[in-house]
């Protein structure tokens, strides 16, 4: 199943964050392309976890979004049926808990938690980035 997603993509001192109101999450990158390829992670890793717990995926287009002059909009495809098999169904939710005011200064940050949690595994773990 394929679907094509809207995603607002809005420059910050760091990068870029990308605002995914259809699943109402964001994400960031270094440069634009690497913005666009971490919401087509988010998107796929949440697509697949709807599924999985049986709800249907928001259509594409279906929560209204406001923007900035400086902001880009476009639409990122994601084909959650090849996305499952990159993934090989073990995309896993973690649950961890940090002190509040530090999950204040991330999220005024923009911090992407699910991709600071991986690099630093990968760091710990000695291990490169695998397929996706």
């Amino acid at each position: 199943m394929k679907g094509a997603y809207p995603i607002i993509i809005s420059k910050t001192k760091d990068g870029y964050y990308v605002e995914i109101p259809d699943f109402d999450i964001g994400t960031q990158g270094a440069t634009v392309p690497d913005a666009m390829e971490m919401a087509r992670d988010a998107i796929g890793l949440m697509g697949i976890d709807y599924q999985d717990e049986g709800k249907e995926l928001p259509l594409a287009n279906s929560h209204s979004f406001e923007t900035n002059a400086d902001d880009i909009v476009t639409l990122v495809d994601v084909d959650f049926s090849e996305y499952r098999k990159k993934v090989d169904n073990r995309a896993v939710k973690k649950n961890c808990t940090i002190p509040y005011w530090l999950n204040v200064e991330a999220e005024k940050a923009g911090v992407n938690y699910s991709k600071i949690l991986q690099e630093a595994l990968m760091k710990v773990l000695g291990i490169q980035r695998q397929g996706i």
